[in-house]
């Protein structure tokens, strides 16, 4: 609407008169003075009508205005510190443009399922909106990051004819007649557009089919994923390392209010700086078979580490809380890890690959790696994991045309978000959560 002064910019408009539109968050009266509280997704401010200074008709509305009705207000900007933002509205008018029935989500205490049930409009509280603005600021923090270091956008395909990850947690469509499969990851599709712009990078959902409920997993998520040429593992580390630090400090410097309605402890944000502590797959093994670590696991009900294996969640929590700012698990079991991982020279049973534990006990927020460049060895690898070699063939062909060493990594959105807000559980970090239980609304 034409006019209108979005709340965030109200000190630009002390003592004049503005028209603001917006939702009824709280409402109260005082004998003859009526208090409104809006928000229109800038924030949040309160409107103050007198009966002395406006007619019958639009007190009454200040004092029978329900809950979440939207609301076009005119009226004066006047500084106080005791309202909310520091600012509030003196009324000279009010009309009612969407008039809301009875409000499901009240100030009394929810249940989690209630909440997602009704997600469409919890989306317009406090603590939600919070998250979902830090999170538009890491997405946007990560474009930034990207560009600004010669980065160049390429959008990975979401359907594909075969596996990245693993076949067993592939989402399945009839595509015309023949299967297809919803991407669990845009980097195989991204190792070629290297090869022609050098540094590249994605950015879109992913899915995954694992029937895992644990507070860490999605079936639906985001990921920005880079890819260099000419790049070993110690670029792939170096360049996710100030990824996340770059991420961390913009948040910080322009989410502190969000940052404060989650009552989050920036003070442990502030410490995440490079550089990040590393440890290998080998020197991680030692601190989690340490007896106390072994307890803590068996205590929590967790499954016990085996060396050999890949990490667990209660693996990488004990590990993050071993620092105050992520930290670099690198070389991993090649058998473990996925097919186009390329293996250690100095020992060939690991593979040249990272995984960034965030701390706090937040978990996994990156996976990477060097890429195998060799295509002798990839059709091997390619054979050992089952895949359909025919399905990769284009893939082989970026090793047979010139390939060259490369690498790139993965990082969550969700796992960035839920650490950076000090949330518990990934479904809030996401507008509409996809579980293996939920996909309604």
């Amino acid at each position: 609407m034409r006019g209108r002064t979005r709340i965030a910019h109200l000190p630009e408009h002390a003592g004049q008169e503005v028209t603001l539109g917006g939702w009824v968050t709280h409402r109260r009266s005082k004998g003859k003075i009526a208090f409104l509280v809006i928000r229109d997704g800038t924030g949040i401010c309160q409107l103050v009508a007198s009966v002395r200074d406006v007619d019958e008709e639009t007190f009454a509305r200040m004092e029978k205005v329900t809950q979440e009705s939207a609301v076009l207000v005119r009226g004066t900007v006047r500084e106080d510190r005791r309202a909310p933002g520091g600012y509030e509205v003196l009324v000279r008018e009010l009309e009612i443009v969407g008039p809301a029935d009875e409000y499901p989500i009240s100030p009394k205490e929810h249940g989690i399922e209630f909440l997602l049930d009704h997600r469409h409009l919890w989306l317009r509280h406090r603590r939600p909106w919070a998250i979902l603005r830090v999170r538009h600021e890491i997405v946007q923090a990560c474009r930034d990051f990207f560009y600004d270091n010669e980065f160049v956008l390429v959008d990975s395909p979401i359907l594909t004819p075969a596996a990245c990850e693993g076949t067993s947690t592939l989402f399945e469509t009839d595509y015309f007649g023949e299967k297809a499969y919803l991407s669990q990851s845009g980097q195989l599709y991204l190792e070629p557009a290297a090869m022609a712009f050098d540094r590249v990078y994605c950015f879109g959902p992913t899915f995954r089919a694992e029937k895992s409920k644990t507070r860490r997993h999605l079936t639906e998520f985001w990921m920005i994923e880079p890819e260099i040429a000419w790049a070993g593992l110690d670029e792939v580390m170096e360049l996710a390392e100030r990824l996340v630090s770059y991420v961390v400090e913009r948040v910080l410097e322009r989410r502190r209010t969000e940052l404060e309605i989650l009552e989050r402890d920036t003070s442990k944000l502030e410490a995440v700086a490079p550089p990040f502590p590393r440890m290998s797959y080998d020197e991680a093994a030692e601190v989690l078979l340490r007896p106390e670590n072994v307890a803590r696991a068996k205590e929590a009900g967790a499954p016990p580490f085996e060396p050999g294996n890949d990490l667990g969640a209660m693996d990488e929590t004990i590990l993050g809380e071993l620092h105050d700012r992520p930290v670099m698990i690198h070389r991993y079991p090649a058998r473990v890890k996925a097919f186009y991982m390329e293996p250690d020279p100095e020992n060939p049973d690991r593979a040249l690959c990272v995984d960034v534990i965030a701390p706090e006990g937040y978990g996994e927020i990156i996976g990477g790696s060097e890429r195998i460049h060799d295509p002798g060895l990839l059709r091997r690898r390619i054979e050992e994991h089952g895949l359909p070699e025919e399905a990769f063939r284009w893939y082989m062909d970026v090793r047979r045309f010139g390939g060259v060493p490369h690498g790139g990594f993965g990082m969550g959105i969700e796992r960035v978000v839920a650490w950076i807000c000090g949330t518990r559980h990934i479904r809030e970090t996401i507008p509409y959560p996809r579980t293996i239980n939920r996909i309604y609304p």
